[in-house]
């Protein structure tokens, strides 16, 4: 995965992202911020917005949210997003997540949702944002994962691939939390989300072809064993279902 395929498929559907109930709402949104117990004096920084729901829902309980993403119409959709909303207290940055453009011990408040499956290297990320921290500053990472299964997990992977040729990788809520012990951080709680999916709807944001649908679609059914079990498809035809997980950690960057 390059980050110019990012920037291309999330360009194209910038649009749909600010619109998608999935990300405008969802368990995690809620979850995210009640792990984060953000205070109004607070300096947060939202790394990858999408459609700007995380960033807009943090800026309201803090100072100040930088908000960072690499696709520049993406952050032009979030911006006109949460300006529509009223949240005025959002400045908005083009740039490389994994890599950030600020200084050492800055933040308060790191958050990541739904985003980091697409970054080439995500221990960096991770360690990239523990550097961006406050010495006692928290880390709230939400990102799909996949099975702990190494083949069901390959599965998930390729199928999300399909889907969605920026694709990087879903990993395991066990690896995640390696990624973020590595990165020097505690970590204070793990959990996971089932998030139920309209099958169609899902292709349909990322504008998937045709011929892929329909590969799309034998891959749901044909899954077997834990991945199977992992995507628990439901119903037929426009009211197709299948299940994703979310990770939920809260971490902690040590005091000096």
């Amino acid at each position: 995965m390059n980050r110019h395929q990012v920037q291309k498929q999330f360009g194209a559907n910038a649009a749909r992202y600010v619109s998608s109930k999935v990300h405008a709402q969802g368990a995690s949104l809620d979850a995210m911020v009640r792990l984060a117990a953000p205070q109004p004096h607070w300096l947060a920084l939202d790394v990858a917005p999408g459609g700007g729901h995380s960033a807009l829902a943090i800026a309201q309980h803090v100072r100040l949210v930088a908000a960072v993403d690499i696709t520049f119409p993406m952050l032009q959709a979030a911006r006109q997003f949460t300006r529509q909303q009223g949240q005025e207290n959002i400045f908005w940055v083009q740039g490389d997540g994994g890599r950030l453009p600020f200084e050492d011990d800055r933040f308060d408040l790191v958050t990541c949702r739904v985003a980091l499956h697409h970054f080439p290297d995500q221990s960096g990320a991770i360690a990239d944002w523990a550097r961006c921290l406050k010495p006692g500053g928290y880390l709230v990472l939400v990102d799909n994962v996949g099975p702990e299964d190494q083949a069901a997990n390959d599965y998930i992977n390729a199928f999300e691939k399909r889907r969605d040729p920026s694709h990087g990788r879903v990993h395991s809520p066990t690896l995640l939390i390696h990624f973020i012990e590595d990165a020097g951080l505690t970590l204070l709680s793990a959990d996971a989300l089932r998030k139920p999916m309209l099958f169609h709807p899902w292709m349909e944001r990322m504008s998937v072809p045709r011929n892929d649908r329909a590969v799309l679609t034998q891959m749901l059914w044909e899954s077997a064993g834990a991945a199977r079990a992992f995507l628990n498809p439901k119903g037929k035809d426009d009211g197709t279902t299948f299940d994703l997980q979310e990770g939920l950690f809260l971490a902690r960057k040590p005091e000096r």
